[in-house]
């Protein structure tokens, strides 16, 4: 019988884990010949995710956990849960609901199709501001237009993946991890399925807008040089534009006299130049910091309580049994 693991991300989801392990079962029991258990991945939450997490693999044999010292991030904790998986298949998915468990029988018909992975893909973006929406569209377009891997627009971290798929992803062990990327780079064959947006049930987003931000920023700079190339064109074309302007001058100088250069026209240039130079430094800073945590090594996370034993571990983290 195949088996599946369905790694479960938590930040401050102790409102919800009861509803989404209920739901998410009443469809995963509904579906033959396939054997399913939950791997929840508590992010260093401040609640009592943990409690609840532990309460709940007391009751149920098939929900085991880990729990991180203190908070990772998403991409950490997806990538600790993938780590501890041993299935034939894999299942990413939140906790909130908001990926909604009724896909999962359709993901497991397109394996059988012999596909290596089925994600779905939001088809709007219902219940966001609009704010949002522009950002979220912006970034996809910017990501299409200055990289190699194209992300689908709406394309969200639910899917269902083969082994080999996921043993690829394990092989990117970057700490500054941008999985939506990760998962398109590794290749294999992909089925999306559209779905309408589903607004947050319980709890609240714990994505800010600043959060959002810093995480596309993220994701163009992990898999695209552009922004670099894009200083180096800058440079180029501010380059020839000051030639054309000094012989200008000097042609004007010659046969005119010298002119009183004009306050207004001397500003805007120092400020139009200033603002390019410290462009160009930011830009070159998010690469060199990118380069700075990854040759630091630590490990992405650290896993402080879990009961899956030898197979949560990981080279420089602590853990204790539960």
């Amino acid at each position: 019988m195949p088996s599946v693991d369905i790694v479960v991300p938590c930040y401050n989801e102790e409102e919800g884990l009861d509803t989404f392990y209920t739901e998410t079962t009443k469809v995963t029991n509904r579906i033959d010949g396939y054997s399913f258990r939950f791997i929840m991945v508590d992010d260093g939450s401040r609640d009592k995710t943990l409690d609840k997490l532990i309460h709940l693999a007391g009751q149920h044999k098939d929900i085991l956990y880990l729990s991180f010292s203190r908070n990772f991030g998403k991409e950490a904790a997806m990538y600790a849960g993938l780590k501890a998986t041993t299935a034939d298949y894999v299942i990413v998915m939140d906790a909130d609901l908001q990926h909604p468990p009724a896909m999962i029988p359709d993901f497991i018909e397109g394996l059988k199709e012999g596909y290596d992975c089925c994600a779905a893909m939001r088809s709007n973006r219902n219940g966001e501001s609009k704010v949002r929406s522009l950002f979220s569209r912006t970034f996809y377009r910017l990501s299409h237009a200055m990289s190699d891997i194209k992300i689908p627009y709406g394309a969200v971290d639910f899917r269902i993946m083969s082994r080999k798929m996921v043993d690829a992803i394990l092989q990117l062990s970057e700490i500054e991890r941008f999985s939506k990327g990760i998962f398109t780079w590794v290749g294999f064959s992909t089925k999306w399925y559209p779905y309408e947006n589903v607004e947050r049930q319980i709890g609240t987003t714990k994505w800010s807008f600043w959060g959002l931000f810093k995480y596309a920023l993220d994701g163009i700079t992990s898999f695209s040089v552009a922004p670099l190339r894009l200083v180096s064109g800058m440079g180029f074309v501010i380059c020839v534009f000051a030639f054309i302007y000094i012989v200008a001058t000097l042609i004007q100088t010659m046969v005119s006299g010298i002119a009183v250069p004009g306050y207004v026209t001397t500003l805007s240039a120092v400020l139009f130049l200033g603002g390019i130079i410290e462009l160009s430094v930011g830009i070159l800073g998010e690469y060199i910091a990118h380069i700075y945590m990854e040759t630091k090594k630590r490990p992405i996370y650290i896993v402080r309580q879990t009961n899956l034993g030898d197979e949560a571990s990981n080279e420089g983290t602590d853990q204790e049994s539960h």
